[in-house]
């Protein structure tokens, strides 16, 4: 009998298993956030959560969802959170898929993805975020973006634009984009991106944001050789290429939040619009002056 149960138990796992990736989830004191996201991701192959020794009980209710909890020690330098994860742990699957905490998968992506990775033609996916901001699903002022988040696993691996990094610049890939070995498409529907949990918190995660973007303009073009800034090339090139030149522009911080909230139409999302498109204009102004400072030190 227990010989015919044992065909059975691997069977009834397999059918559980709904959308057969592997999902890395990165955290520190995310106890806010983490909820939703797993609940989100019941079904998927498997979870890790890579923690960053948390306090708030982030690692507790991971593993309440079933997730597999490592420790990630961070003391400087390359790799990051993300990039270590997928060099260390043993992922079954042979695609990856990257989460955030305050990230979310929706019945129709997760649907989507099931077709998705059944393609031979592609090894990897850029997935758009849909900004959920102070409790509003933001339509306009640039918020949404791309990313490439799903891919398989062994072709795909973060570009590094700053190798001489430290804890003051947040221990996980900034905005570092991951690079995938062979062609690469489009997904049409989008993560849920909770962008903010508290005002704090979200000032808090910026400054080291703002420590990292400011090192990495400071050192120049050299730190984007796999990604360069271009007017011509993907999401990230095209971004890269108009913040390299606001940079040089006088007022460049009040010009990203004029161009975001009236020519973008941040507008038409209320108040949640204008606090996030001011925060935007705010956090080039840290980054500026961040590289004054350094270049005077």
């Amino acid at each position: 009998m227990r010989e015919l149960e044992e065909p059975r138990q691997i069977q009834a796992a397999a059918a559980a298993v709904s959308l057969p990736v592997s999902v890395i989830v990165p955290v520190r004191n995310e106890a806010h956030n983490l909820s939703r996201c797993l609940e989100s991701l019941r079904g998927v192959g498997e979870v890790y959560v890579v923690d960053s020794e948390s306090s708030d009980g982030t690692a507790e209710i991971a593993r309440s969802f079933g997730a597999k909890v490592v420790q990630f020690h961070y003391s400087g330098g390359w790799p990051k959170k993300r990039q270590w994860a997928m060099d260390t742990l043993p992922l079954v699957y042979d695609w990856v898929f990257l989460v955030d905490a305050d990230e979310a998968l929706t019945p129709e992506l997760a649907a989507e993805i099931r077709q998705a990775i059944q393609d031979a033609r592609y090894d990897g996916y850029y997935i758009a975020l849909q900004v959920v901001f102070l409790g509003r699903p933001l339509r306009h002022g640039g918020a949404g973006f791309y990313k490439l988040s799903l891919f398989r696993r062994g072709k795909g691996r973060f570009e590094c634009r700053l190798k001489d990094q430290d804890a003051s610049m947040a221990d996980m890939e900034v905005h570092e984009h991951v690079i995938v070995e062979g062609k690469s498409a489009r997904l049409k529907h989008a993560l849920r991106h909770h962008n903010v949990e508290s005002i704090s918190r979200y000032i808090q995660k910026h400054d080291e944001y703002s420590n990292w973007d400011a090192r990495v303009w400071l050192e120049g073009e050299a730190n984007s050789a796999q990604l360069p800034p271009s007017l011509f090339g993907n999401q990230a090139q095209r971004r890269r290429w108009l913040r390299k030149r606001l940079f040089a522009l006088p007022g460049s911080s009040l010009l990203l939040f004029i161009y975001r909230y009236f020519f973008r139409l941040g507008f038409l999302d209320g108040v949640p619009g204008l606090i996030y498109c001011g925060f935007q204009g705010i956090q080039f102004f840290h980054i500026k002056a961040k590289i004054y400072e350094l270049r005077n030190k």
